[in-house]
């Protein structure tokens, strides 16, 4: 799950207990951690039994790699029973990758791979807080189609907020990794 021609190798693999200094390194951020469900870690112990309990068993999360080391996560909950048709996906990238193209690239690299794993998905949609450019942008670059604006939708860590809602179907054209 890597193109050999990027300036930068990206590769998308399971998590593993090895990760754990380098998860610690942006899950411990609030910066990271501020638009996701996720609190801020910051003890090995905890980010340890996260990986452990919540990342390895998950049916669909990746650890965005930049040299095999964690410097983030994607993250696809598949529905079930009438919800099967669909998918969440998530994500989230250390400060330090921001503004380089790396998650809208982990995000096309997905693409291709979940509609694989999981055949009888046939929407991904995104849920992004409207403050939320980046991710805004990500979804648009990874050619996801903004559906709608939700109003007062969720709470996130106590706030209320407006999401933007994005899918992605299966009969869309999946970008490859490098296009801009």
């Amino acid at each position: 799950m890597e193109d050999p021609s990027s300036p930068t190798t990206i590769t998308l693999r399971p998590f593993r207990t090895t990760d754990v200094d380098d998860f610690i390194s942006w899950v411990g951020d609030d910066r990271v951690t501020r638009w996701i469900r996720w609190s801020t870690i910051t003890s090995k112990e905890e980010v340890l039994t996260f990986i452990k309990e919540v990342c390895i068993p998950h049916p669909w999360r990746r650890s965005i790699c930049v040299d095999d080391r964690s410097i983030g996560f994607i993250s696809v909950f598949p529905g079930s029973g009438d919800d099967r048709c669909k998918a969440d996906i998530g994500y989230g990238l250390a400060v330090k990758y921001w503004g380089q193209g790396i998650t809208t690239r982990a995000v096309k690299m997905a693409l291709s791979q979940v509609f694989k794993d999981f055949p009888g998905i046939i929407r991904l949609q995104a849920f992004t807080d409207v403050e939320n450019k980046a991710s805004q942008r990500v979804l648009e670059k990874a050619g996801f189609v903004k559906e709608g604006h939700l109003r007062k939708y969720t709470y996130i860590k106590g706030d209320l907020k407006d999401l933007f809602v994005y899918s992605f179907l299966s009969t869309d054209t999946v970008p490859h990794p490098l296009d801009p």
